[in-house]
């Protein structure tokens, strides 16, 4: 019989509005107490296409699909309001099988399914966490959250300006 273990993922996003490019991040701990982070332990994937409600989506699905944690219950840290509420609107899309009042297919409905099955399969548990918060307000959870927002946003910077 396996043991269930609890796992920490957090995640977040940043995307450069008038090209449609994001860059995600995410960070799977085993403790959240740790007091260093190496940022090589931070991964990061490029989204073309995106928006940022989409690419806050599109990290979580990438985290998921990439760590696996079977068996593990999975703590997910996150300031992305549409990732939180999702679970609650579930019912509502599939009743409308995922078309909007003016008969038009929910945006993002492809991510949604997605996430509705990957969350069904694992044990997850949602966090929300306020982004951006002034640096004594913060506590070990805020400061590596930062880590992953300030590694994503980094990354976008960066290629932006290769692109400039």
């Amino acid at each position: 019989m396996s043991k269930n273990i609890n796992k920490y993922l957090f995640i977040d996003g940043s995307v450069n509005p008038q090209s449609n490019i994001g860059f995600g991040a995410y960070l799977l701990l085993d403790d959240i107490e740790v007091s260093n982070i190496n940022n090589d332990d931070i991964k990061v994937n490029m989204f073309n296409n995106t928006s940022s409600t989409k690419l806050e989506i599109q990290i979580l699905l990438y985290a998921l699909n990439n760590i696996k944690p079977k068996d593990t219950h999975l703590t997910i840290y996150t300031d992305c309001q549409n990732i939180l509420t999702l679970e609650g609107r579930r019912d509502t899309f599939e009743k409308n099988n995922y078309l909007s009042k003016t008969n038009k297919v929910v945006k993002n409905h492809l991510e949604y399914k997605e996430f509705f099955k990957l969350t069904d399969f694992y044990n997850c548990t949602f966090i929300k966490v306020k982004g951006h918060k002034k640096k004594y307000t913060k506590v070990n959870i805020d400061r590596i959250f930062s880590l992953v927002d300030k590694t994503a946003r980094l990354n976008l910077r960066n290629y932006m300006k290769l692109l400039s």
